[in-house]
């Protein structure tokens, strides 16, 4: 077990290293210009090359590349004009000349709103898409099962927004069961930091748990197909035993490792989601900077969520294989 983390962890390593080389050559060395496009269209001429200066792109692009990399690892030193000099501690993902903040900063103060969101949908799809695959599994042929089908693929099917314009105007404008969402921070409220959120976790945790209600369920037949179920069965272990100890447990494993690939991939992919609820997290950072052509915002998020997907998807495998020891072997 101990060498299948090591090799899983110099593999994420290697990976974000690569991650880094492409994300540096699409954003500063495809661009014709990008000193212009992170300082932004209200730059004269002399800004824009005091900002090319500051990120180094006089340099041949292996060097500037290097600076790349230093700041993400060590922190960087950036001119900050009339002769003063501006730390950036790592990792440093440089400055927003928009906003003039340092953006790991920026993205540090709405990382917990995307952490809430993310969290809360996990809790919801895995309730609902793991509980609905195995009654699915169990009921197979019967009704139940069609019924469970058919909202699957309802699920699969619907848009993220289009759900969550739906609960919207059921729940808020027709019902009126709850007022319309407006993102509260943990710490000010927690009550209605929850009620806030509660919509935003409903629409991801629905929209997500059609996918994990079909893995679910066939992961359960599989294992129900093998041959050490027919042998307990066969030696009259109860039926709720042989689901819950043995059947689940083997159905469980990919459920595992894609939870933490889909959780990684929700900071900062959740875009749709935090734009329509109005949840100021990574995604609606992202748009914004989109929007205003703010390149080192834009390759700050772009950054952090390789890098999440990659921890995550590391992190999922070593859950996966303490959850069968067959995937350490491989």
């Amino acid at each position: 077990m101990t060498g299948f983390v090591l090799k899983r962890t110099g593999g994420a390593l290697l990976v974000l290293l690569t991650l880094s080389v492409a994300v540096y050559l699409l954003f500063y060395a495809a661009p014709a210009d990008p000193a212009r496009l992170a300082c932004g269209e209200r730059c004269n001429p002399v800004q824009v090359a005091q900002v090319r200066e500051q990120l180094g792109l006089n340099d041949t692009l292996p060097v500037q590349y290097l600076h790349f990399l230093q700041g993400l690892v060590a922190g960087r030193e950036y001119s900050g004009g009339a002769g003063t000099v501006l730390h950036c501690n790592a990792p440093c993902l440089g400055f927003s000349y928009q906003t003039d903040q340092q953006v790991t900063a920026m993205l540090l103060d709405r990382l917990p709103a995307t952490l809430s969101l993310a969290l809360g949908a996990l809790v919801i799809w895995l309730a609902v898409g793991v509980g609905t695959g195995l009654l699915s599994a169990l009921r197979r042929g019967g009704i139940t099962e069609r019924a469970l089908t058919v909202l699957t693929l309802a699920g699969t099917g619907t848009p993220v927004f289009i759900l969550g314009l739906l609960l919207l105007m059921a729940v808020c404008a027709y019902l009126q069961w709850l007022p319309f969402p407006t993102y509260v921070a943990f710490g000010d409220d927690p009550e209605q930091w929850a009620w806030n959120l509660l919509l935003p976790w409903v629409t991801l945790g629905l929209f997500e748990s059609a996918k994990y209600a079909r893995l679910t369920r066939s992961a359960t037949l599989e294992t129900l197909a093998e041959d050490h179920i027919r042998t307990f069965r066969a030696y009259g272990v109860p039926e709720r035993a042989v689901v819950t100890r043995h059947a689940l447990r083997g159905a469980v494993a990919p459920v595992i490792a894609l939870s933490a690939v889909d959780f990684g991939t929700m900071i900062g992919g959740a875009v749709l989601t935090e734009s329509l609820f109005g949840i100021p997290g990574l995604g609606k950072t992202l748009m914004d900077g989109v929007r205003v052509a703010d390149l080192p915002v834009v390759v700050g998020v772009v950054l952090a969520i390789g890098t999440a997907v990659v921890v995550a998807g590391a992190v999922g495998d070593m859950l996966h294989a303490l959850a069968d020891r067959r995937v350490a072997l491989v």
